[in-house]
């Protein structure tokens, strides 16, 4: 019989709390013989659930220790094994997809990357797209264009900067249209999420992975969302995992309120949020214009 993922919220808790108490990566068969499960099930699942596979989750927790310790400026050699790589070369096959640039890269503020971004007008303002070769490094929201590319240096300092308007590119687009889509704002078909090339804890993505899936127009406070993911006590680091989150609208932080119902604050204007919360609630009930 075929299980639901309501059905599955406890072996597969059970199974991140397992990778969450490993310090080396337990193996995908251990795993499934703890939550009860066929490997490749307990594979499907999970990735269904985190967005990305048991092993590489474990990967990306580590790599939340090593962007920490190279932000707060320890050598690469030092974050390397202080976050329980074995080697310099096991951080370096995975860096790409986790970091988006080497750990060197990142550490000097992006130095050696390049970044293409676009803006667009939106009825919450401008709307700044921006992508590595590797896939969507941000989304935010502004007044105008200056306060957005300000915003995007401050973010990435070092990296080298494009601007592409003329015909854009085939990432920036679709990340227009499907937010457009999704909004309201288009009655065009919601195109495939581009690839994400966002550095992030494995906390992290379980926070925004979770609020991808709260409805459009309805919102959960801090501790809902916590009590969700198995840590009624970490509203704050909800909160913080929110705040952290630099992809506008595709990841609906939005919809995130404080514990007594109140808007609480977002990184792109509280007021913006407001107004997005009400048209998604006129939306959701079949009123929106």
């Amino acid at each position: 019989m075929r299980h639901s993922l309501d059905a599955l919220d406890a072996p597969l808790e059970h199974v991140r709390a397992l990778i969450e108490r490993a310090t080396e990566a337990p193996t995908l068969t251990a795993l499934a013989s703890a939550a009860k499960l066929s490997p490749s099930h307990l594979q499907r699942a999970f990735r269904r659930r985190y967005g990305m596979s048991p092993a590489e989750y474990h990967r990306a927790r580590r790599f939340g220790h090593f962007k920490n310790a190279l932000k707060q400026g320890a050598a690469v050699s030092d974050a390397v094994y202080d976050a329980g790589f074995g080697s310099g070369s096991r951080v370096y096959e995975h860096t790409n997809r986790l970091l988006g640039m080497t750990p060197a890269s990142y550490r000097a503020g992006g130095a050696g990357a390049s970044i293409r971004y676009t803006t667009t007008s939106t009825p919450l303002g401008q709307l700044l797209v921006a992508a590595t070769a590797k896939g969507i490094c941000a989304v935010t929201l502004g007044a105008n264009d200056k306060e957005l590319e300000q915003r995007l240096t401050d973010e990435f300092p070092k990296a080298a900067r494009e601007r592409v308007d003329n015909g854009r590119e085939e990432w920036l687009d679709a990340v227009i249209a499907r937010i457009a889509s999704e909004l309201g704002w288009s009655d065009r078909e919601a195109p495939e999420m581009p690839p994400l090339d966002v550095a992030a804890t494995a906390f992290q993505w379980r926070v925004w992975e979770a609020l991808t899936r709260i409805p459009v127009g309805t919102t959960k406070s801090y501790g809902e969302l916590a009590a969700e993911l198995g840590k009624p006590g970490a509203a704050r680091a909800i909160g913080q995992a929110c705040g952290s989150n630099r992809l506008a609208l595709l990841v609906p932080c939005h919809r995130i309120v404080r514990e007594d119902g109140s808007l609480g604050g977002w990184r792109w204007g509280v007021e913006r949020k407001r107004k997005l919360l009400a048209h998604e609630e006129r939306r959701n009930t079949g009123k929106a214009s």
